[in-house]
């Protein structure tokens, strides 16, 4: 029965392999392709001839090899859900060791309260606080736009997020979808706590996403333009419904996520970076956010476990 050219091709890469292992043979360097532009190079250069960035020491060359552990389609999106969830369980787990399935402080009882985290766990986990607290420990405007207080809270946000989320990282590429969802989640609780309001959750920066889009498509006659905006004016209403009959819905967060994404919607090109400048400026916008982020739960992690 003759092979498949994609069996003839595994078998030959095989042999090859065996060959370099016990004969000493080597494979023929192959040319390499720039992280930032995309240009064929040497098999020996270590810079790009044509946009001169670095192909083992840059930002590009960092995201390529993040990209390779991420799915192809919204891995942006697909980390942030896989964030939030993990943040989620950890501080369910510990609420549980703290209070077992009391209600409701906490625990797995209850229909809106299913798997409430208690609330002194989301503040040492980093939750939004009144604004004197959250300027003297500024990384709180961060670190709450990664944390949810039950089931209920973080199935909605989850949803939206994939509902929304990968639109927003097609549009505008990976790496300035991530800067724009981090500085909108801020900007929602920066107004959240000049309120005076305890609040988490990424519902300020799903708003802010939801301000970009409208902000982007306004003004635009295309039929998938005016599909878009009728889409983001429809979640727009739920939302406002939401927190309109919902309890504990903290619409200030909501209200500053959407302002500062519908102005970033306004002063952003809506599509990927396509120059090596732009392709740079918009590795430095994204590395910056994911820097941010890891220095802020940083920062919650040495307040935890440092000695009173």
């Amino acid at each position: 029965m003759p092979l498949s050219p994609r069996a003839r091709w595994k078998l030959e890469r095989f042999q090859k392999k065996l060959g370099a292992l016990f004969a000493g043979q080597k494979e023929a360097p192959r040319p390499k392709i720039c992280p930032a532009c995309g240009s064929l190079v040497g098999t020996t250069a270590t810079r790009c001839h044509q946009c001169g960035a670095s192909l083992t020491f840059s930002l590009a060359a960092a995201s390529k090899s993040l990209g390779g552990l991420l799915p192809e389609t919204a891995p942006v999106s697909y980390a942030i859900l896989t964030v939030c969830c993990a943040l989620y369980v950890a501080t369910l787990i510990v609420t549980v060791r703290l209070t077992g399935f009391a209600m409701p402080r906490g625990g797995l009882m209850g229909i809106f309260n299913l798997g409430a985290i208690n609330s002194h766990v989301l503040i040492a986990a980093g939750a939004s606080l009144p604004l004197g607290y959250n300027l003297a420990q500024p990384w709180r405007f961060l670190t709450a736009v990664f944390l949810h207080a039950s089931i209920l809270h973080i199935g909605f946000n989850m949803w939206v997020l994939m509902d929304i989320g990968p639109v927003v990282e097609e549009m505008y590429g990976s790496a300035r979808y991530f800067f724009i969802f981090v500085v909108t989640g801020i900007g929602g609780y920066v107004l959240s706590s000049l309120f005076g309001n305890f609040s988490i959750g990424a519902s300020g920066a799903l708003l802010g996403l939801i301000g970009v889009l409208l902000a982007m498509s306004m003004g635009r006659k295309s039929a998938g333009m005016q599909m878009l905006r009728s889409q983001m004016i429809r979640w727009l209403i739920y939302i406002l419904v939401f927190g309109l009959v919902m309890r504990g819905i903290d619409n200030f967060a909501h209200i500053g996520g959407f302002i500062t994404g519908f102005a970033l919607g306004k002063l952003m090109v809506s599509r990927p970076p396509v120059s090596p400048e732009e392709r740079k400026r918009a590795y430095l916008l994204g590395w910056g956010a994911g820097l941010a982020v890891v220095a802020s739960f940083a920062m919650v992690v040495l307040r935890i476990f440092s000695p009173r």
